[in-house]
């Protein structure tokens, strides 16, 4: 005799059990993926900053630099490398996690735009990761990487990382056109990197100068960090512009997603 060993019929998942699973995948994927395949390749990316702070600051006391704002050349350093990184990292590793996972779309549950959101949150984790990190390194060297205002700077760095994001949804689109993009973002992220004020004050750049560069969110955005550690720094931070920034490259990907993106598929 057959005996009924449940309720029921097995329940269907629902369809956010299934979207959830479907990112969580491609997470894991995304961090298996980096450096080798491991996991501990991913743990390289995370240690990059700390390794970048090394650099910088070891180049600077070579050339007897000191640092613009107080005395602790690292956390100036980190002030403007941090951010700046942020913005690059995830507006250049977004357009890399959709040609990486492109393949898996053939599959009916993985959707283009779920490659997206899977790659921002590993970003945004990774950002957070590094960030801690720095910290924990600047610390044991003896600096005091606090903020005297923590709110300010942690709004700078929020506003990097959606910058990043926004930027990022628009290399999608771009690159879904023209894949080679891909390398030639490369350059305009330098670019960037170099002219924002990583390594100076753009406040004492001249006058004129420092009109050109205020025009680069990245570089407001290295300033509205570092007023956090510094309420004496003589910049003032268009937050305006910043927001304006970073709704209208937001608005401007989703839109290449919806019209440009899945066109080719």
């Amino acid at each position: 005799m057959h005996v009924e060993t449940s309720g029921g019929p097995p329940q269907a998942r629902s369809h956010v059990d299934v979207y959830l699973n479907v990112l969580s995948a491609l997470m894991l994927r995304d961090m298996r993926s980096r450096f080798g395949g491991t996991y501990w390749g991913y743990l390289v990316q995370v240690l990059w900053p700390c390794v970048h702070l090394a650099i910088i600051v070891g180049a600077m006391t070579f050339r007897g630099m000191k640092s613009p704002m107080g005395e602790d050349t690292m956390v100036f350093v980190a002030t403007g490398a941090l951010p700046a990184l942020a913005f690059q990292y995830v507006s250049r590793e977004v357009m890399k996690g959709y040609m990486t996972h492109k393949p898996l779309t053939y599959f009916p549950q993985v959707k283009r735009f779920d490659t997206i959101i899977a790659r921002i949150l590993v970003e945004i984790i990774s950002s957070f990761m590094g960030v801690c990190l720095v910290f924990v390194v600047l610390i044991c060297f003896g600096s005091d990487p606090i903020p005297a205002d923590m709110f300010t700077s942690i709004c700078g760095y929020l506003t990097a990382i959606a910058l990043g994001i926004g930027v990022g949804t628009i290399n999608v689109g771009i690159c879904s056109v023209f894949p080679g993009w891909a390398m030639g973002y490369i350059l305009v992220t330098l670019t960037l990197y170099l002219t924002s004020g990583v390594y100076f004050l753009a406040c004492y750049m001249p006058a004129e100068a420092y009109y050109y560069m205020k025009w680069n969110p990245i570089t407001q955005i290295i300033e509205w960090v570092r007023l956090g550690y510094d309420p004496t720094i003589p910049v003032q931070i268009d937050y305006l512009y910043l927001f304006g920034w970073v709704f209208g490259t937001l608005t401007l990907g989703l839109l290449m997603e919806r019209f440009v993106v899945r066109a080719q598929q």
